[in-house]
């Protein structure tokens, strides 16, 4: 309805290679290619994510850590490889009990 696309789904448990492959096919989705044409190293900005996107994004990750998010995320961790390494290490600190 509306025309809006299925948002990729996270598959397995939440890690780091999750996190990557999750944010691979969201953002081959958003721009339209071939998650083997996402190369996990270049930039957000190289791939043309302009600031409501990048919020847009930061609000589906949100849905998948399950946990508040800073809208500016993917300008403060530029690649796939920065963001999913940080929201790992992020979710781990969280995790553990006193």
């Amino acid at each position: 309805m509306f025309g809006r696309k299925k948002e990729a789904q996270l598959t397995g448990p939440l890690t780091e290679e999750s996190l990557r492959q999750w944010l691979v096919d969201h953002l081959a989705q958003r721009i339209e290619v071939s998650p083997s044409d996402i190369d996990t190293r270049k930039s957000f900005e190289a791939y043309g994510l302009d600031s409501r996107v990048a919020v847009q994004v930061s609000g589906s990750l949100e849905k998948i850590v399950e946990r508040r998010l800073s809208p500016g995320l993917l300008y403060e961790h530029q690649t796939i490889d920065d963001l999913s390494r940080y929201l790992a290490q992020e979710l781990r600190l969280s995790d553990r009990t006193g």
